[in-house]
């Protein structure tokens, strides 16, 4: 069977080109498992956890009794009540003795159809069962949960948990599971976040002694290119693999899914739908930016997942809002319930103590959602729209007339606005100004490492070329020629002899309009407004 990249469901090594597992599997074991930890795996959607428990299943099946779960196949009316629920668990136990054939479980096997025929369906009752199942183990057992965040808004569960949590803390005295798994979106601790909004309940948990679990579960660049090479062994389509991984790693931070959903469109669709001669052609840099582009264009679970959440949390929108048009710098603290539900989504991350969007793609499709949101209502996105034919030559994008026409529409439109409006709303409407004018055929990110409350980098991609466009808040003519040296620097590392600058100026006696810099070798497009 010939191999492909997969983004639905777990992933096999046999029909699916991934990441090797085996360092992760063995780290999972040895801090975790063999420890007798009982630990959360939770990730973001389509982060891989499912895909790691099916391995993680078969790594340790040689010394531990694995019982594998799927709250996902239990309905909402397996938790209406403590009885239903407790006879249902036992079902889904049995079930996973009889699909893994496990070797000498056959008396445990006998032991849980025995307890149902009782009809006695307590908590307590499944407890005992379970603990003199466990002491009567061969082996140690290891119990996984996937998806159980499926079940948290239901209150059965959770006294479930709390159960487990009286077990673990006597597993001294009392046998119970070697080590369990649980695995979703939400922390178990945040489960209650779901169930109960009071704030009494938001912050106690009967989960309050889960290990916290470490290992990183995204792609590094060096494993993306791993699983490059044994499709390059397949395919020979002649791809400089590093340069490519790399790539890919830019946009997706190493994003599961992302990784996967990028090459899947290289290898499928970028040739047969004619965007590419060949292989060869499309697995290269621009190939890697055209696959960003169709993927944003599509719906996908994972994209309409994060906004269903945004539209959820306005706290968790504004974060995301104020990070992306102002640059505003907020301090990382998982203590704040907004920052804590956005990274546990998988949306922010810690970046040198303040909270950044997690990948280039997130960013992009969060910018894609904002001016659509802005679109409906916005003069300023209609009026890009209206010039855009003017900017565009042989079918290539003249960035000066764009910065031209901007400096003209903005000083018409925001010359009785005060300094506190321009400072916090100019680069966003220089963003919403020029999404229409790239639509449809180019795309434009903020570069994360250049991004502050005064200076922002904004990557155009439009038909193979790129323009670098620096927004800054003007603080002085010293401070001016610093980010003229700062674009220079910036331009070598993109390979471009040209760059462009817009800055908001405050002062009453600036001079507006747009000039051009030669700074060595580099040109530089300066427009003040």
């Amino acid at each position: 069977m010939e191999r492909r990249f997969n983004i639905t469901g777990s992933c096999n090594p046999q029909r699916h080109y991934m990441v090797k597992l085996d360092g992760r599997l063995k780290q999972i074991k040895k801090n975790y498992i063999d420890d007798g930890s009982y630990f959360v795996i939770n990730r973001g959607r389509q982060f891989g956890k499912t895909t790691t428990l099916r391995a993680l299943e078969e790594y340790l099946k040689d010394e531990y009794i694995v019982l594998s779960l799927d709250f996902q196949q239990l309905g909402t009316e397996e938790f209406a009540d403590e009885p239903t629920f407790v006879r249902s668990f036992t079902e889904v136990l049995i079930k996973a003795f009889q699909i893994n054939k496990l070797s000498g479980s056959e008396g445990l096997l006998k032991a849980l159809n025995e307890f149902i025929k009782k009809g006695d369906s307590s908590l307590k009752n499944l407890f005992v069962e379970l603990s003199a199942l466990c002491e009567n183990s061969p082996r140690p057992i290891v119990l996984m949960i996937d998806e159980v965040d499926s079940a948290s808004n239901n209150q059965v569960f959770v006294d479930f948990l709390a159960q487990l949590r009286s077990y673990y803390l006597n597993r001294d005295k009392t046998p119970i599971f070697h080590s369990v798994i649980l695995a979703g979106v939400y922390d178990i601790k945040n489960l209650k976040l779901k169930l109960r909004p009071d704030s009494e309940h938001q912050y106690n948990s009967p989960w309050n002694i889960a290990a916290k679990f470490k290992i990183d579960m995204s792609f590094s660049a060096e494993q993306i290119a791993s699983m490059l090479d044994e499709y390059e062994n397949d395919k020979h389509t002649g791809m400089d693999i590093q340069t490519v991984a790399e790539e890919i790693y830019q946009y997706t931070s190493g994003y599961p899914v992302l990784v996967s959903s990028i090459c899947k469109c290289i290898d499928e669709d970028l040739v047969e739908d004619g965007i590419f001669e060949d292989l060869k052609t499309a697995w290269t840099k621009d190939g890697v930016a055209e696959a960003v582009k169709i993927i944003l264009k599509d719906s996908s679970p994972l994209f309409e997942s994060m906004a269903k959440q945004l539209d959820t949390y306005a706290d968790l929108y504004k974060i995301v809002e104020d990070i992306i048009y102002c640059g505003k710098k907020i301090p990382f603290s998982l203590e704040e319930k907004s920052i804590n539900l956005g990274s546990m989504f998988g949306y922010l991350k810690d970046e040198n103590g303040h909270v950044a969007i997690a990948n280039r793609m997130f960013e992009m499709c969060l910018l894609n959602m904002f001016m659509a949101h802005e679109a409906i209502h916005s003069d300023v996105y209609a009026q890009g729209g209206s010039d855009r034919i003017g900017f565009i030559k042989d079918n290539m994008l003249d960035m000066e007339l764009v910065l031209k026409k901007f400096v003209e529409y903005f000083n018409e439109i925001c010359s009785q606005k005060d300094a506190k409006f321009i400072e916090k709303y100019g680069r966003k409407i220089f963003l919403i100004y020029l999404k229409p004018i790239i639509n449809g055929t180019g795309n434009y990110y903020i570069e994360a490492q250049t991004r502050d409350e005064r200076r922002t980098d904004v990557i155009v991609d439009y038909r193979g070329e790129q323009f670098i466009v620096e927004l800054k808040i003007w603080h002085g003519n010293e401070y001016n020629e610093r980010g003229e040296r700062q674009l220079t620097d910036y331009l070598d590392d993109y390979r471009r002899d040209k760059g462009y600058m817009l800055s908001f100026n405050f002062n009453k006696n600036k001079q507006t309009g747009v000039k051009k810099i030669q700074i060595g070798d580099k040109t530089i497009v300066e427009a003040v407004v």
